[in-house]
């Protein structure tokens, strides 16, 4: 498997610290609000990251970590006259609703700023002793121009940095590009007792603190937006790499913007539609669907238009498996030869998915073989072919095994469920007594029900078969 490397600027060969093992950080959201469509995209891709490690046979540990201490939490808790512990638990609630609609595993540990005050104060100590960082007026700063790799990650020297950042000029820093990893308390702000005063963290040295707790000094791959990699990934590596003297990440995986009007979205500009809301408009899979459908480097444009695109792109892939699960049950009991040559064949759409995902997680290319793969397997399994139970069977094992790790076909947390299929096969089941009684209004009656529900159902000659409208 090849990753670009951030760092390297190219493709590379992956090979993990661990044989077998796979050491995963993403930065996760800062929660003072929902999350919006920009924040899903590294949310959803590095999540199918993970399943394809996994797919391929490593033991992965996924820290996904949340930033639950910040100026923009505490700013939004004086607004609605709450504390900032508050804020941060909604929003992390918030987080998990979306996280779970989107389809998106839990990652292995999701850890809290807040719960980590005592890793961050040793490793801020440990730079303090080694000369990288020094205390000014109860602010505790990173010297940027002794850590002489600076800004290799962004491939800038420091002085292209300096000239083009937007920098907090202070009297109390040594140098305009350095930055805080402590921040003295002031009225009205969560504070925690520290060798320098009471305070809070900075930002950038929470993901040090706890990507080291968690995974150890050295990790295999650090996800996240191509928008963190300047200032927070490169204040990461200057941080962990000075403290602990040794290479901080093997492999940098960045994705790419999602762009309103070619603008990037985000929530300074005001151009930005919540996850929630675009869920309500076209459903959670439908955003991880219009996602996956691009290479993960490549810049989205996000539009209605693509949306629905992404929404009929689905339904196909629904419609198939929906297909199949009905055949597995009412298919033709004999299992012909020619359907055993056809499912014998399968393993060819399985070698090429991994080929593609092998390169540079190409999301899209995988799809794409999907898609080649449900339209022969829809041929194979046309009404007009009487196919069999076994050829269904197989067919669904494998649409399952490739969907499973991009995990776009699912029951997202808008549509109910087993609930609903349970509540929808009862009424089919009492329309199909009622037929039997020749009871035809009750039968229609409950067709219309079926169809207040958004139920579509289909007479076959296999029996019934139903879909969401």
């Amino acid at each position: 498997m090849k990753l670009f490397n951030s760092m390297t600027m190219k493709k590379e060969e992956f090979i993990p610290i661990e044989e077998n093992k796979v050491r995963m950080y993403a930065c996760g959201p800062t929660v003072y609000n929902y999350i919006h469509v920009g924040n899903a995209r590294p949310i959803i891709m590095f999540d199918v990251l993970r399943r394809y490690f996994e797919y391929r046979g490593y033991d992965v540990t996924f820290v996904q970590n949340f930033t639950d201490v910040d100026d923009k939490i505490i700013n939004k808790a004086n607004e609605e006259g709450v504390t900032s512990q508050e804020i941060a638990e909604k929003y992390i609630g918030e987080y998990f609703t979306d996280a779970k609609g989107l389809g998106v595993r839990e990652a292995t540990i999701h850890p809290k700023a807040t719960e980590n005050i005592q890793q961050i104060i040793n490793i801020v100590t440990t730079l303090i002793e080694k000369g990288y960082a020094y205390e000014s007026q109860g602010d505790v700063y990173y010297r940027t121009n002794k850590f002489k790799e600076y800004g290799k990650l962004s491939h800038q020297p420091l002085e292209d940095l300096q000239a083009g950042a937007r920098i907090d000029v202070a009297d109390i820093k040594e140098n305009p590009m350095d930055f805080a990893l402590w921040k003295a308390a002031k009225p009205g702000e969560p504070y925690w007792e520290s060798p320098w005063g009471n305070g809070r963290p900075g930002w950038h040295i929470e993901c040090s603190a706890m990507s080291n707790r968690y995974l150890g000094k050295t990790i295999d791959i650090h996800c996240g937006g191509q928008d963190l990699t300047f200032p927070h990934h490169e204040n990461e590596i200057a941080q962990s790499e000075a403290a602990n003297g040794c290479k901080f990440v093997n492999y940098w995986v960045h994705n790419g913007f999602i762009s309103i009007d070619n603008k990037k979205m985000s929530k300074s500009l005001g151009n930005f539609f919540t996850v929630r809301e675009a869920a309500e408009a076209y459903g959670y899979d439908t955003i991880r669907m219009f996602m996956l459908m691009s290479h993960y480097r490549s810049p989205l444009n996000y539009s209605g238009e693509i949306l629905i695109q992404a929404q009929n792109a689905l339904a196909r892939m629904k419609n198939a498996r929906e297909n199949l699960v009905f055949l597995s049950d009412n298919g033709s009991d004999e299992y012909l030869d020619t359907e055993k040559e056809f499912a014998a064949g399968l393993g060819k759409y399985r070698e090429r998915f991994i080929e593609a995902m092998d390169d540079d997680f190409n999301t899209a290319d995988g799809i794409s073989v999907i898609f080649e793969m449900v339209r022969d397997i829809n041929s194979a399994t046309a009404t007009g072919n009487n196919p069999s139970k076994g050829l269904a069977k197989d067919c669904l094992a494998i649409f399952d095994e490739l969907n499973n790790v991009l995990g776009i076909v699912y029951a997202s947390a808008d549509e109910g469920g087993d609930d609903l299929e349970k509540e929808v096969e009862a009424l089919i089941q009492a329309r199909s007594d009622a037929k039997k009684a020749k009871n035809w209004a009750e039968a229609d009656r409950i067709r219309d029900q079926l169809k207040e529900m958004g139920i579509i159902i289909t007479d076959t000659p296999q029996g019934v078969k139903w879909k969401k409208a």
